[in-house]
This record gives structure tokens, C-alpha cells and sequence, in this order.
């Protein structure tokens, strides 16, 4: 008999069954909600990227149809190619073989480029890039037995610099245009045959996005980043 009081008491004073139902589902309830929260977290943080990545690619593809309109003229001559905004002149055009030294017609080329790319760049926050690159010969001694040049990397960098300096005199501010030198690096050809490597030799122009507000992070003409 004391057994059986003792279970009943039991009994009587235990949790009732629909109070730990109730507290099982506001726990279930709960993890719902967060996961829910979690879920709806993610997805705006996708449609924020999204819509980041959209108008980026709209910009630049607003920037790419400002280029051709400014180079409309220099592009219809054919006298420049222009690939996914970088602008491409054949070496051939602008030197002579193994020279850094502009040719009439190069001089000619770039006299016809200053303009447009001049006006491309005012307003905007953006600087060129000028980049001389070669094919992967190795210099050669001249003649005389002289070499001007000590290897590609100097010579691709004396032709980024000739042709900075020379778009600098044709009215494009010096502020808004460097040099950059990339030898042989960045082929855009195979070097195994005369036709790449005359591909290869030439000098591209980009415009790209100024680092900072301040002139000191914008190279002088007379530098040569080496890509």
C-alpha cells in the first residue's frame, strides 16, 4: 500500500504530457524561424551581388562603347585594333626593327589617337596605360657589333616610354598617362613563326581605373612597371 501511494504522488506531481509537447514544438518553432531567417539572409545577400555584378558589366560595357565612338575615326582606317578596351598598334607600325625610335607613320598613328583618347579620359577617373611588349628573341648585337638595348625588357619598356611621351606631346595630360614594360611576357601569338612574333611585337593602350586621389600612387611617364 505505501508503494502504490508513493507512485500515485509520482504520478500527480510530474510534468504534464502537453507542456513538454509544447515546449518541444516552440523549440522546433524556433530552429524553423532562425533557418528561415538564415535563408532569407542569403538570398539578399545573392541579389545584392547579383545586381553588383549586373551593373558592373553594364558599365563596362558602357565604357567599351565610349571607347569605339572616341576612336571611331583612328579604328575605321584601320590603323589600330581595339579588344576588350585595350587599344593595339603592330610595333612594325611605330619602330623599326630592334629601334625604339618612332617611324613617320607610327608618329602619324599616334598624332591621330591623342585627340580621342584625350577626351575619352577627361572626366573621367581613369588613367592609360601604355605597354610595350616583344617576341621572345633574344637581342641581337648590330652591325657595328653595338647593342642598344640589353634585353626585350628594356626594349619593350623604351617603346612604352617613346610612345607615352610622344602622346603626351600631342596634347593627352601627362597626369593621365604611364608606361609599362612586359618584354617578351603576354604573347598574344606563337613565337614559332615570323607572323607570331610580329604579333607580339607591339604596344597596346588601356585606359584603367586611377588607384587613388593622390598623384604620388600615379607613375610618371618616366617609369616602367614590369608586368
Amino acid at each position: 500500500m505505501r508503494d502504490e501511494i508513493d507512485i500515485d504522488a509520482g504520478a500527480d506531481s510530474g510534468v504534464p504530457v502537453w507542456a513538454v509537447f509544447g515546449d518541444l514544438m516552440s523549440g522546433l518553432v524556433g530552429a524553423f524561424v532562425l533557418i528561415l531567417v538564415g535563408a532569407l539572409g542569403m538570398q539578399l545577400d545573392l541579389a545584392a551581388k547579383l545586381q553588383a555584378e549586373v551593373q558592373q558589366r553594364q558599365a563596362e560595357t558602357q565604357r567599351r562603347e565610349a571607347l569605339e565612338k572616341a576612336l571611331a575615326g583612328p579604328l575605321a582606317a584601320g590603323r589600330v585594333t581595339l579588344h576588350n578596351g585595350r587599344i593595339g598598334i603592330s610595333g612594325s607600325v611605330l619602330f623599326a626593327f630592334n629601334s625604339a625610335e618612332l617611324q613617320p607613320e607610327g608618329r602619324q598613328v599616334l598624332r591621330s589617337l591623342a585627340g580621342p583618347v584625350a577626351a575619352y579620359l577627361r572626366g573621367r577617373d581613369e588613367v592609360l596605360m601604355v605597354s610595350g611588349f616583344t617576341d621572345d628573341r633574344q637581342m641581337r648585337p648590330s652591325r657595328d657589333g653595338n647593342r642598344p638595348f640589353a634585353d626585350n625588357w628594356e626594349l619593350s619598356a623604351q617603346r612604352a616610354l617613346t610612345v607615352t611621351r610622344a602622346l603626351i606631346e600631342e596634347g593627352v595630360p601627362s597626369g593621365s598617362v604611364f608606361a609599362a614594360a612586359f618584354g617578351a611576357e603576354q604573347p598574344v601569338a606563337s613565337n614559332a613563326d615570323a607572323e607570331g612574333r610580329a604579333r607580339n611585337r607591339r604596344v597596346e593602350m588601356a585606359p584603367t581605373p586611377r588607384q587613388s586621389n593622390n598623384p604620388a600612387a600615379v607613375p610618371d611617364a618616366g617609369t616602367r612597371p614590369r608586368g
